[in-house]
């Protein structure tokens, strides 16, 4: 698969197609624990993202499979056996289409287009140091496209662990899809669904993280998860930042407060 993380497609024991990230990737072993994390967040807060899960390979199967390997500091190496993480393939092949990028001039056939919306928030509250990710798909015969969010992996700034805020990180690179926004209840039900979302229901998602795609290092967890929980009532202030900034991405919110 593309990507800095070299994922590969599998289809795994319940016969589904999973792209799946390694513990020796290139990027760092923490971004397993970080898609992990912050897909089950998202689906607590009510967006579309893939369903997410541990996948155990195994040693024979990477030993039996020649492109198993990875590109790291120019040398190639075996995918890790154990456990990875994998995402599920948004759409089987063969049921419809689904595209890593839509033109602009499609945008109006996205059916559920307001969720970026609501993923900016989320990307806000957990620090995503990249781009915001997504892929676009429809079933055989439909005319409409819904977007689905992917690639959590820089989230919580990559393998740092850290939230370093700035007003142009973790959003889409076009502002047409937030042209839809005009003022706080555009970010609903995502935003307060973070707001309100009760602290055990995130110490929950860190549950489920095998050890080995953190080092062991529980502490540095517990930190993570406390730093989530703090950051719940900071989202509306880094929106404002974003919305303030050079890039004007709402110029209905602006146009809306000029009037009053």
């Amino acid at each position: 698969m593309r990507g800095g993380a070299q994922s590969q497609l599998m289809r795994c024991s319940d016969s589904n197609l999973y792209v799946v990230k390694f513990r020796n990737n290139p990027q760092h072993p923490r971004v397993l624990a970080n898609e992990l994390v912050a897909t089950r967040l998202a689906e607590k807060v009510g967006l579309p993202v893939p369903k997410a899960e541990v996948v155990e390979v195994s040693a024979w199967l990477i030993e039996h499979s020649p492109e198993m390997t990875i590109q790291v500091a120019g040398r190639s190496e075996r995918c890790a056996d154990g456990l990875q993480f994998g995402s599920r393939y948004i759409l089987p092949p063969f049921d419809g289409q689904v595209l890593d990028w839509l033109p602009q001039s499609h945008l109006e056939r996205v059916r559920n287009l307001s969720d970026f919306a609501g993923m900016l928030a989320f990307d806000k509250w957990t620090a995503n140091a990249n781009g915001r990710q997504a892929v676009f798909w429809k079933r055989a015969r439909e005319r409409k496209y819904t977007v689905s969010f992917i690639d959590h992996g820089y989230c919580f700034n990559a393998g740092e662990w850290t939230f370093p805020d700035s007003p142009l990180r973790g959003v889409y690179p076009w502002n047409e899809v937030y042209e839809g926004v005009r003022d706080w209840g555009s970010f609903d039900p995502c935003l307060t669904r973070i707001e309100q979302l009760e602290d055990s229901a995130i110490w929950e998602c860190g549950n489920d993280v095998p050890p080995e795609w953190y080092g062991g290092d529980w502490d540095a967890l517990e930190r993570l998860l406390n730093g989530l929980i703090r950051r719940k009532s900071q989202v509306r202030e880094l929106i404002e930042e974003f919305r303030t900034s050079s890039r004007d991405p709402f110029p209905e919110w602006r146009a809306e407060a000029s009037a009053d």
